[in-house]
């Protein structure tokens, strides 16, 4: 019998999964890791962490499922994209990670804008921003040039890891397009970008495909954490790209809606896609030469966890006196309310905004807000908030770009909410599939690359990993509220514009 582990690097910690030849998810492990938020918009983490949780948690799926190493026949990887780590060549990060949801490279990104919005947008696929990897290296160069300099490599997450089990030095081309320094058609670094954000390319990693094998790994960290000197590593895909294959998405007739810290809206194409207002974004998919095109959110999930923080201290305290799951509790809140939150609308741009509005100095609000309300119909608002801002990039891909998604499948921890569930249905007027494992929905993908990549499975055999746990068909007696509510939501944001400007110059 042949066994895969998957590695899912995520924004709060590693998963580590360890699946059957045949699809079967036999365990799972998860392990935290710290991040670190200061000046207001800068977003790091300990890279050294990273490992650390790999290494616990491969031991623990070792302890849990009893399995014997030299069955692993490949470990494979998903990881949050979008971030930086300088290394040095022992491996070691030479400062902490720059993750995805930071935007301090904001001087960095506008350098790009030289070149023209237009021109970058059809080099990349990707709008200038500076959430991207390009202008955060660019940003180390300019105020950390010591660090930029000692720099052998800058490696995006899961590459990190691989390094660390391999000695060898690379990236996938899913990392690589998330980056504002890669062709995305070429499938290459483009000199013209890094010239422009001032980045040497010998310091960023070969590129190869997400399914490329990488080696085994070495002798030494192979006994620290429980493998077997033998298991093959394949390069895998970022978070997006692995999502993307794990949520069973094969062509372009389906999509599917990740619910995270943030969230998205995601397909797989032949051809990238290119809004005519650059609302949306392309990737590349696992299997070479199809292409993701994608319209992600901040704060999806993000919202709905701020809201437990802020609204839930007593049902948290409650959950774990009850020892149940605290959002269990505020799903039985939510069920006391109704579609529309009698009239409050939540603006779910608590960390600024991507898809569709690529506003970074957006934020959140509650529009309406009046005594009628109360904490459960502010939850409910929450979740539809997010919804419909998922509806406004659906509605690019749909209405802009010719798509008619047939199937829109669920994944992530937010799908495991009855009612999140629901109301997407309802917003959206579309069935909604929920997975099975949503929450294993990348670790799923980065299986299938790695047994695509070691030939222990086929493309057919990777739709057995798939599974779906039920089907949430749309109320057409709520399609009239959320209509007028959807319309009164995009008009929101508009109106507060000039707000959102003057509050990003208060210190």
């Amino acid at each position: 019998m042949s066994y895969i582990i998957s590695y899912d690097l995520g924004t709060t910690g590693n998963k580590a999964t360890l699946f059957k030849n045949d699809g079967k998810l036999l365990a799972s492990v998860f392990h935290p890791y710290e991040t670190n938020y200061f000046n207001i918009n800068w977003v790091e983490q300990d890279p050294n962490e990273w490992y650390e949780s790999v290494k616990i948690s491969t031991q623990k799926l070792f302890k849990l499922s009893k399995i014997n190493s030299d069955d692993v026949k490949v470990i494979s990887f998903s990881g949050q994209m979008m971030g930086t780590v300088p290394i040095d060549r022992n491996g070691n990060p030479l400062r902490p990670a720059i993750i995805w949801a930071d935007q301090r490279s904001i001087t960095q990104a506008d350098r790009l804008k030289k070149l023209g919005d237009e021109k970058v947008y059809s080099i990349t696929g990707s709008r200038i921003t500076p959430t991207y990897a390009g202008p955060k290296i660019s940003w180390i160069k300019d105020n950390e040039p010591d660090v930029y300099s000692n720099a052998f490599k800058f490696l995006f997450t899961k590459d990190f890891i691989i390094y660390k089990l391999t000695g060898i030095a690379g990236t996938d081309f899913s990392d690589a397009s998330l980056s504002l320094i890669f062709d995305i058609r070429k499938k290459q670094w483009s000199a013209e970008l890094a010239e422009i954000l001032n980045i040497d390319i010998g310091k960023l990693p070969e590129v190869s495909a997400s399914t490329s094998i990488v080696g085994t790994v070495i002798p030494s960290v192979a006994s620290e954490l429980g493998l077997s000197e033998k298991t093959l590593v394949v390069r895998g895909a970022g978070d997006g790209s692995a999502a993307t294959i794990g949520a069973g998405v094969f062509d372009s007739c389906e999509a599917y809606v990740y619910l995270g810290s943030s969230s998205w809206i995601s397909t797989c194409t032949s051809e990238p896609f290119f809004d005519s207002k650059a609302r949306t974004f392309n990737f590349c998919y696992p299997i070479p030469d199809f292409y993701c095109p994608t319209g992600t959110m901040q704060s999806g999930g993000g919202s709905y966890q701020w809201a437990k923080n802020a609204l839930c201290q007593f049902e948290e305290k409650l959950a774990k006196e009850l020892n149940l799951n605290v959002y269990s509790i505020m799903d039985d809140l939510v069920d006391s309310t109704n579609p529309g939150a009698k009239g409050l609308i939540f603006l779910p741009y608590l960390m600024g905004e991507r898809s569709p509005h690529w506003n970074v100095n957006a934020k959140g609000a509650f529009i309406g807000l009046s005594v009628m309300h109360n904490k459960n119909d502010m939850l409910r608002a929450v979740l539809e908030g997010v919804s419909f801002n998922l509806k406004m990039i659906l509605d690019v891909f749909e209405k802009s770009g010719g798509y008619n998604f047939k199937k829109i499948r669920l994944i992530g921890g937010g799908a495991k909410g009855r009612n999140w569930r629901q109301i997407i249905a309802d917003v959206f007027q579309k069935p909604i599939a929920v997975a099975k494992f949503p929450e294993e929905a990348t670790s799923i993908g980065a299986a299938i690359i790695g047994g695509i990549g070691t030939k222990i499975i086929t493309i057919n055999d990777a739709k057995n990993f798939v599974k779906d746990l039920c089907l949430v068909e749309p109320r057409s007696m709520y399609f009239e509220r959320y209509e007028k509510m959807y319309e009164i939501f995009q008009k929101s944001y508009y109106s507060l514009l000039e707000s959102f400007d003057l509050l990003a110059k208060i210190d």
